[in-house]
């Protein structure tokens, strides 16, 4: 070579190899491409072809999470707040066999959680934790990438009566096939609703639906039984399979008044 066409380097070979930096955020092992390729000698299954790398796996799961979060229609905050780890099963001022309720209540939304099976009828007071087991549920099945559905029964219902405007972005019918064929249904605070006849009978609709299909299902509710079938006999005739119901009642004191009692 002309000293013209020299290399220009001043390095004199004994600089240690660095492998070159990778931008901020771009995977080390596919380098951003998304896909590997496995040494493999020809005639091999695997010879020529391509499969994802595990950041697209991560990636994925990422956003299966943030699907299952959105579809629950509750707040991350809360998932995360209201966990089984989180509730109380010695709430300051119950007795042994209150205590022993939320045991129940505790044990038979755990086992729900993992594998929903059937129906979990969930009755109380106020402040019991039926609401804190029904969202640790929904939470335990986000965990376990699977898709659960919560409703507040006033809001639904309100829901569903703007879905017949003809403003509304989701139809009724859309809406209420949704909840009728949720993978797992949540009724939270069944009762509270306004005791309409429309009201009634959507409602009615809904658990007829779901009991026929034996669809997974977890009712929350203040109401006694005998309260139930005064107002909605037929919902109650329901509720009271227990081939299909598994009926837990919880009494405790208001763990919300916790900090008074134990100012008191």
């Amino acid at each position: 070579m002309t000293p013209t066409g020299t290399s220009r380097t001043t390095s004199n070979g004994a600089d240690p190899y660095r492998e070159p930096e990778e931008p901020e955020g771009r995977c080390p092992v596919c380098r951003g491409a998304g896909w590997l390729s496995r040494r493999a000698p020809v005639g091999h299954p695997d010879f020529g072809d391509v499969f994802p790398c595990r950041c697209q796996e991560d990636e994925t799961n990422l956003n299966r999470l943030q699907l299952l979060e959105r579809y629950s229609g509750l707040p991350k905050k809360r998932l995360d707040r209201m966990t089984f780890d989180s509730f109380n099963r010695t709430v300051t001022g119950a007795t042994g066999p209150q205590r022993a309720t939320l045991r129940a209540a505790y044990t038979a939304a755990a086992s729900f959680g993992a594998s929903p099976e059937g129906w979990l009828l969930l009755t109380g007071n106020h402040g019991v934790g039926k609401t804190h087991l029904a969202v640790a549920v929904v939470a335990e099945r986000i965990k376990r990438r699977g898709a659960a559905f919560f409703a507040f029964v006033p809001d639904l219902l309100d829901h569903l009566r703007a879905a017949f405007s003809p403003n509304s972005p989701v139809g009724y019918s859309q809406l209420f096939d949704q909840v009728k064929e949720a993978p797992l249904l949540i009724l939270d605070d069944l009762g509270a609703e306004s005791a309409t006849p429309w009201a009634q009978e959507k409602l009615y609709q809904i658990v007829v639906h779901r009991h026929n299909s034996e669809l997974p299902t977890l009712i929350t509710t203040n109401l006694a039984m005998d309260d139930i079938e005064k107002l909605q006999p037929r919902m109650a005739s329901r509720l009271k399979d227990s081939t299909v119901v598994n009926w837990v009642a919880m009494a405790a004191p208001d763990y919300r008044d916790a900090g008074k009692r134990r100012g008191a």
